[in-house]
């Protein structure tokens, strides 16, 4: 008998983990419960899922739509679900807002892993639930885009849950691309961190047998795949990788800037300085600025937006460090 209580405790909890992601107002097939569940990490096949589904059946509250393949489940309407945990309106809301603007950061495996919850939120939304002003919320925030809006690029077909896995485990990753040359590379590298710049999507890691950091688009993968062969994750910090500007088209060259800018468009950079030790004099026109910051194209786009209204620009190098994009 002890021998099978590991078993049964498993089958206890992936009994759980399945009527938790049974929604009420929806349908869920055999194949989409599959899914998130094994990216909840239970190695079960289709059939053993369909079966452990059929049991609860009999048991609980739930209902299987049969007229049609693929087969739906569902807890019936007057029934009482399981919910372990509940989510409340408020839950929900934060539920739903992650996902909006949290999902390209994701590793698809655990978006379909929480698939169960996103359903759910949306039901605890719903008219008929009373979270009328929770769902007016979704409505009323939105991160707005402060150049023009552009579609994301289209992703080959398992880049994103390969890269993802990878750098999820710290595995080595084969990849197949192009680089801004054009020219295909396949190459193994090692994924040490991953970016949203507006709609796109970028890798940092180290090619096998260098120790810098190289950037490549997830857009210009013909292919991806996680080896399963595991690396000693070096001393990297994407945050600190960030602020050295590498994703602003830089070399990691800092910079002592100066310059002259009229009072219009510079009253902004009293209310958001461009960096911590900037300073500020008033002019009769308007503000001599002085910052430390980084050497970027980012950075000339910017100061180039301006025109006329800025004037006298001095740049005085301070260090550099290295850093580019593939």
């Amino acid at each position: 008998m002890a021998s099978k209580k590991p078993d049964t405790l498993e089958t206890l909890a992936l009994a759980l983990e399945l009527m938790r992601r049974i929604p009420r107002h929806a349908k869920v097939s055999t194949g989409e419960l599959l899914s998130q569940i094994q990216g909840a990490g239970f190695e079960r096949d289709e059939r053993s899922i369909q079966r452990l589904l059929q049991a609860l059946t009999q048991r609980f509250d739930i209902e299987c739509d049969n007229t049609s393949r693929p087969y739906g489940y569902r807890w019936k309407p007057q029934g009482q679900s399981l919910m372990v945990p509940g989510l409340n309106r408020q839950e929900s809301l934060l539920l739903l807002l992650a996902r909006q603007h949290l999902s390209p950061l994701l590793p698809p495996s655990v978006m379909r892993a929480m698939d169960g919850f996103f359903k759910q939120a949306q039901a605890n939304l719903a008219p008929h639930q009373n979270a009328h002003r929770e769902k007016e919320w979704l409505h009323k925030v939105r991160v707005v885009s402060e150049t023009q809006p552009l579609l994301p690029p289209q992703l080959a077909k398992g880049v994103l849950d390969n890269v993802t896995s990878a750098l999820f485990d710290n595995h080595w990753l084969e990849v197949d691309y192009l680089n801004q040359k054009d020219e295909r590379k396949k190459t193994r590298v090692m994924p040490l961190g991953l970016a949203q710049q507006g709609p796109r999507l970028y890798l940092v890691c180290r090619f096998d047998g260098y120790d810098n950091q190289r950037i490549l688009a997830l857009h210009r993968f013909n292919s991806a795949k996680d080896s399963g062969l595991p690396f000693e994750r070096p001393d990297f910090d994407l945050a600190s990788y960030d602020g050295e500007g590498h994703f602003a088209v830089g070399n990691g060259q800092r910079i002592r800037l100066q310059f002259d800018i009229d009072k219009g468009p510079g009253r902004h950079l009293l209310e958001s300085p461009l960096s911590p030790d900037q300073n500020v004099q008033f002019t009769p026109t308007g503000y001599t600025i002085t910052a430390t910051v980084q050497q970027t194209l980012l950075l000339d786009r910017w100061l180039n937006s301006f025109g006329a209204g800025m004037r006298n620009v001095i740049r005085v190098p301070i260090n550099k460090e290295g850093g580019d994009k593939s």
